[in-house]
C-alpha cells in the first residue's frame, strides 16, 4: 500500500479543499478495499448525496472525510438536521477517516467507522451561523470521536503502519450484530457499556470494574433506577455475541 499522496492530479484546482478531495479521492480509489468482504470500492461517478465509495461485491457505501495533522476529538460534518435524520435510514454510509500530513502529503492514519456506531449520540449540534453569514441561520454539527468505542474504529493505517488486511476485515465482522438493533436507546446501553470498557484499560476485567461506572451510566440514563442490572445485561448481552468471555468469578475477557 502506497502511504504517498499524488498532488499532480489537482493542479487544476484553486481551492485547497477541493485540491485534497480530488487527492484524497484518488488515493481511497486506488489503494482501499471494502473492510466488509476486501473486494474492490469503486468511487461513484457523479455526486451522490450520501456517499463517495461504494463495494462492488457486497454493495456497502462509504463516506470519505480527510483532515490533516492530528486527528483530534471531533471533525465537521454537515448539517445537522440531516445528519440526525440520516441516521434513522438504511441509507446511511460507513465512514472512512484519512488524516495526513499536509506538510509532504503523506498519509499517517486511514480507518473505517462502521455506520451501526453512528447513533446521535456521537452528534454535536453547532451554533447556528450568524445573520451576516451567507447561509444565516444554517446550523451544523460535528462528529465526537471520543464518544465512539475503539472496536468501531478499525485502521487500514495507524501512525503510519499498515495493519493486516485479515485483521481489518475480522474487526469489521466482530462487532455486525449492532446492525441488528434497530432501537436507539438500546443501541446506545451497548455501545455506553463498549465504551466503559475502553475506559477500564485492560482486555480482562472483573464486574466490579464496570461498577465503578454507575454514576456516569446513571447521568446518562437518569431513567433507569436499576443501573448495576442493567450492566449486568449489558455484558451478557455482549458475552453471547462473542464480544466479550466470561472467565468466572465475576471476570470478563475482551475477544
Amino acid at each position: 500500500m502506497n502511504l504517498n499522496l499524488t498532488a499532480d492530479i489537482a493542479l487544476n484546482y484553486k481551492s485547497p479543499s477541493q485540491k485534497i478531495r480530488i487527492i484524497s479521492e484518488s488515493w481511497v480509489d486506488s489503494q482501499i478495499y471494502c473492510p466488509s468482504c476486501g473486494n474492490i470500492i469503486k468511487k461513484y461517478e457523479n455526486n451522490k448525496p450520501v456517499a463517495d465509495f461504494y463495494c462492488l461485491e457486497c454493495k456497502e457505501q462509504f463516506e470519505l472525510k480527510s483532515k490533516k495533522n492530528q486527528i483530534g476529538s471531533k471533525i465537521v460534518d454537515g448539517a445537522y438536521q440531516t445528519t440526525i435524520d440520516r441516521l434513522k435510514s438504511d441509507s446511511n454510509p460507513n465512514l472512512f477517516l484519512l488524516n495526513y500530513s499536509p506538510q509532504n502529503l503523506g498519509v499517517m492514519n486511514f480507518f473505517v467507522i462502521p455506520k451501526h456506531f453512528f447513533t446521535p449520540n456521537i452528534i454535536e449540534k453547532r451554533k447556528p451561523l450568524s445573520t451576516n453569514a451567507r447561509r444565516a441561520g444554517w446550523i451544523g454539527c460535528n462528529i465526537i470521536f471520543q464518544r465512539i468505542p475503539s472496536t468501531g474504529k478499525i485502521f487500514y493505517i495507524k501512525n503510519k503502519c499498515i495493519e493486516r488486511k485479515e485483521n481489518v476485515l475480522r474487526d469489521w465482522k466482530k462487532t455486525l450484530f449492532l446492525r441488528d438493533e434497530k432501537e436507539t436507546k438500546a443501541k446506545g446501553w451497548i455501545l455506553d457499556i463498549m465504551n466503559c470498557i475502553d475506559m477500564i484499560g485492560k482486555n480482562a476485567f472483573y464486574l466490579d470494574d464496570i461498577y465503578k461506572f454507575e454514576s456516569f451510566l446513571q447521568q446518562k440514563h437518569p431513567s433507569n433506577r436499576h443501573i448495576k442490572d442493567k450492566i449486568r445485561q449489558q455484558l451478557q448481552f455482549l458475552r453471547n455475541k462473542g464480544y466479550l468471555e466470561f472467565i468466572g468469578q465475576g471476570r470478563y475477557r475482551l475477544i
